[in-house]
């Protein structure tokens, strides 16, 4: 099948906002934990790329403060508006297209973003580029095909069709050239681009309402695309949807792998 780049979940549907709120809810907390280990202080600059939702840069900007920055980008800003009534600085930008922002910045953060872009080696450069020395890249990205199933523990055919819509999904995401075995490479990718201390770790929820929500949400997404490629039935994805709602499934989410380095004080030296 011929590869379609249109990102598959349209930040202008309106269940994008309930998505972003579901993966706040599931992520924002070990976001946080990696900002506060890079040792993020008042007066910083901070780029938040591809924000979507406005929490992660309004938390940025609670810590920087009135001495500091934050830069929050994305193709679609829909959702990151409301960011700005909190001192973030709102900019409509292609990481893998545009030409970095005025910087330089004290800590470049991305979720959830290189993952979809097209050209993700672009993006990583413009993001190291945008680094002072001394200053903090913290990529955090999924890795579906690490741990494929929504619901680990098949138990009979409603988890059996829980992993089947996300298969399919999954199906509709590489034919929009999303890599899903990025998230174990950015450590290599890291310490590539030049940046030294590069660590790495992993997160995932195994069951929790936000999971739910989430899943609710993405599969009224891409239902009418699930459909047209004949990857599920518009009856098999009403059942889904029923039995999430009914609390019945231990849903989970592809392990979230975060990454951070630092760009050398010495470089080119």
């Amino acid at each position: 099948m011929a590869q379609d780049n249109q990102y598959l979940l349209d930040n202008r549907q309106v269940e994008a906002g309930t998505r972003f709120d579901a993966l706040s809810a599931l992520f924002d907390a070990s976001t946080f934990r990696h900002f506060e280990a890079v040792g993020i202080d008042a007066g910083w600059r901070c780029w938040e790329v591809g924000a979507g939702g406005p929490t992660v840069p309004a938390w940025l900007a609670a810590r920087v403060g009135t001495g500091g920055k934050v830069l929050a980008t994305d193709i679609d800003v829909s959702w990151t508006g409301t960011a700005a009534a909190r001192g973030v600085e709102v900019l409509r930008h292609d990481v893998a297209l545009d030409a970095p922002p005025a910087g330089p910045f004290d800590l470049v953060h991305a979720r959830l973003v290189l993952v979809h872009v097209a050209d993700r080696a672009a993006a990583l450069r413009s993001m190291v580029q945008a680094l002072r020395p001394g200053g903090w890249l913290l990529i955090e990205d999924a890795d579906p095909a690490l741990q494929p199933l929504i619901c680990p523990d098949e138990c009979g055919p409603e988890q059996e069709l829980a992993n089947r819509l996300r298969r399919g999904f999954r199906q509709l995401l590489q034919e929009r050239g999303a890599d899903l075995a990025y998230g174990r490479k950015l450590p290599r990718l890291l310490r590539e681009a030049g940046l030294a201390e590069v660590e790495a770790d992993a997160y995932f929820p195994v069951t929790s309402p936000a999971c739910d929500v989430l899943e609710a949400a993405t599969v009224r997404q891409v239902r009418d695309k699930l459909i047209a490629a004949g990857l599920a039935t518009d009856e098999e994805i009403e059942r889904h949807l029923a039995a999430v709602a009914s609390g019945r499934l231990d849903l989970t989410t592809a392990p979230m792998i975060s990454a951070w380095g630092r760009r050398p004080f010495d470089e080119g030296r």
